[in-house]
């Protein structure tokens, strides 16, 4: 096991992957501080809990000094109006970025998403270079960190791993996820990869498990010795019992699957 680091930043500690990586991060690092706007239980040992709102840029910047590196797990996870999405996701990620480069903070790992590419069509494989097709406000919001991720690497010499994490349920929901299914487990592991690669550069990587059909292809990630070891096809029998979608569903031809269809979100 790598030597923990002294102190260890989790935003979105109180959602339903930070609540998981409250307790699954613990053995890297000395120090865990765990940040939400939401409320949280309260600290244990080796524990900080700072509630921080992301859009408070002199709160999130208070909130990274004395951080070694940042799992950046904050902000809106679903698809929202774009007021909400700028708040959390957009200013949000700035300030995590500009916190670090004003304290120091050398390397981050971000939670973007599939929904980065969720207008590609489903079947179709694509690695860490392809083209950038956002399902929506919350795919812009993950591409921009991804974008903003890159200039600070470029600029600053802050290195990121950008997660395109794929479908983090306990369980695959439909057919879609047992291709985009990432268990906690899996997540945890490529969370430690990204934390101690050697060199991590600015990273593009999927998070899916070990899944029997695939759409991502991470041989450009392959530097962080990522392996999975879970796999959906525990789950197949289970979800193949459910109905089949229309073939005219846009959710069955692309691969963000129903945040291809949300929105407009009128007043």
């Amino acid at each position: 096991m790598p030597e923990p680091l002294n102190r260890l930043l989790l935003t979105g500690a109180a959602g339903a992957l930070g609540k998981i990586l409250r307790d699954s991060l613990k053995p890297y690092a000395k120090t865990l501080r765990l940040s939400d706007v939401a409320p949280m239980a309260q600290a244990a040992a080796g524990e900080e809990v700072v509630a921080c709102n992301l859009a408070d840029k002199q709160a999130v910047d208070a909130l990274v000094a004395g951080c070694d590196a940042i799992v950046h797990m904050g902000g809106v996870s679903v698809e929202r109006p774009f007021e909400e999405i700028l708040e959390a996701n957009i200013k949000g990620v700035f300030h995590i970025y500009e916190g670090a480069r004003r304290h120091g903070v050398k390397r981050v790992v971000f939670a973007s998403s599939n929904h980065v590419i969720g207008f590609h069509e489903q079947g179709q494989v694509i690695d860490a270079d392809c083209v950038k097709r956002p399902d929506g406000y919350y795919g812009l919001s993950k591409s921009y960190g991804e974008d903003l991720s890159r200039f600070y690497f470029d600029r600053y010499g802050i290195e990121t791993a950008c997660m395109r994490i794929g479908s983090s349920f306990p369980e695959p929901k439909d057919r879609r996820m047992l291709i985009t299914w990432l268990s906690s487990r899996d997540l945890t592991e490529l969370i430690r990869c990204c934390l101690f690669a050697p060199t991590l550069g600015h990273t593009i990587v999927y998070g899916m498990s070990a899944n029997r059909d695939q759409w991502w292809d991470n041989s450009k990630a392959a530097h962080l010795d990522f392996h999975p070891q879970d796999t959906s096809e525990i789950f197949r029998t289970k979800v193949e019992t459910q109905p089949m979608l229309d073939a005219a569903d846009a959710a069955l031809k692309y691969q963000g699957g129903a945040f291809v269809k949300m929105g407009p979100f009128e007043p």
